[in-house]
């Protein structure tokens, strides 16, 4: 028999904020004219519905699955609206790793077939955009966040490689954001999107940096970005997620462009700025305009390569949907290893732990849809 749990999310009530000055922005969908304009700026607030639907192939004997939750929330630009669920497993529940990376954890006993679960989420955000030519009073982070945000991962090291190439990108910079800043501008010039890299890649940094091909996806370039900023000793984050909808500004490679967002998954990343708190900075988009935006392998100085570039380092579109920001998760009741970040849904089976990165084998998709205000 079906059952049907609900579990929401508290969402904190916000009013829109007004739009910061000093920044071009788009009306409306993007026309050819307007394909170089990127400029994202606080707006109307837009609400999502994304619905995960899992149908384990469970080859007999009990199987489980832990089913990521977007339960991120920040007041400004994204707020959680809770998620629900039908499901026939014999269990299910909302689960915490140590981060706060939240997770539905569903278990099915042996001989339920097929075994499946549909989770359902809303959400509401809007473009974001901080004008860094203006500090504000931001609050500080605590000392727990700060130590959080600064620490060593198992993929993404501070000490070696890492902090001796942060020194030199920044050596003769004074100050958090000039620092930061000339990080994300040596990740542009310096990494590219390899797309024969499986998903979003792994984010394996030091690797990276060791083999000198500094190639791979959202997960190893941001990663890179977030490495080598806490490596300089500033705050930074990746928070994963996925795209929900095309990007009003025109760029193919920016959007989720169908309903369909199964392998829509993007990491992005923020540094925590003195003054100006959190900082949206997305370097590997950047490396995907180059190597995806119509017609391909744009220059570096395509203007619509410059104006993404512009963007991105203070700026996000709002056509995306945040799950968390943790790293090396344990999945609770898992027997196979901690996974390096969690956006994507994991299962596993009396054969062992699923391909995440294989919906159609694994059989699972994300469907979105924008919801009327």
């Amino acid at each position: 028999m079906i059952s049907r749990r609900h579990f929401l999310y508290a969402g904190a009530a916000a009013s829109a904020a007004a739009a910061l000055p000093g920044l071009a922005h788009a009306q409306g969908a993007a026309n050819p004219a307007a394909a170089a304009i990127f400029a994202p700026k606080p707006g109307d607030w837009r609400s999502f519905q994304v619905v995960t639907r899992l149908e384990v192939q469970a080859a007999g004997g009990a199987s489980q699955a832990w089913v990521p939750l977007p339960v991120f929330a920040a007041q400004d630009w994204f707020k959680p609206q809770g998620s629900s669920w039908t499901t026939n497993a014999a269990s299910v529940e909302s689960v915490k790793d140590a981060q706060g990376a939240e997770m539905l954890h569903v278990r099915w006993n042996a001989g339920e077939v097929p075994p499946v679960v549909e989770v359902t989420s809303r959400f509401s955000t809007r473009d974001r955009a901080v004008d860094l030519t203006k500090p504000g009073t931001a609050a500080p982070l605590s000392d727990g966040e700060r130590a959080q945000y600064l620490a060593a991962t198992d993929l993404i090291p501070t000490t070696g490689i890492v902090k001796a190439t942060s020194d030199k990108i920044t050596a003769g910079k004074e100050g958090d954001l000039a620092k930061a800043r000339a990080i994300y501008e040596w990740v542009v010039e310096n990494t590219f999107r390899n797309a024969a890299t499986r998903g979003c890649g792994t984010g394996d940094v030091a690797t990276m940096l060791e083999s000198g091909t500094l190639g791979g996806k959202c997960a190893d370039l941001n990663a890179l970005y977030v490495g080598l900023v806490r490596a300089a000793g500033i705050p930074a984050r990746d928070i994963y997620g996925v795209r929900v909808a095309p990007s009003k500004f025109g760029y193919k490679s920016l959007g989720a462009n169908s309903d369909i967002i199964t392998k829509a998954q993007h990491c992005r990343s923020e540094v925590y700025l003195s003054g100006f708190g959190w900082v949206p900075t997305d370097p590997a988009d950047v490396r995907k305009v180059v190597l995806e935006e119509p017609p391909g392998q744009l220059p570096i100085d395509d203007a619509k390569v410059k104006a993404a570039r512009a963007a991105l380092f203070g700026a996000w579109e709002g056509n995306w949907m945040a799950y968390n920001t943790a790293h090396d998760v344990v999945l609770p009741g898992s027997s196979g290893p901690k996974i390096a970040f969690l956006m994507y849904p994991q299962a596993e089976t009396v054969a062992g732990r699923l391909d995440c990165l294989d919906p159609d084998t694994f059989k699972y998709t994300l469907r979105s849809a924008e919801l009327a205000a």
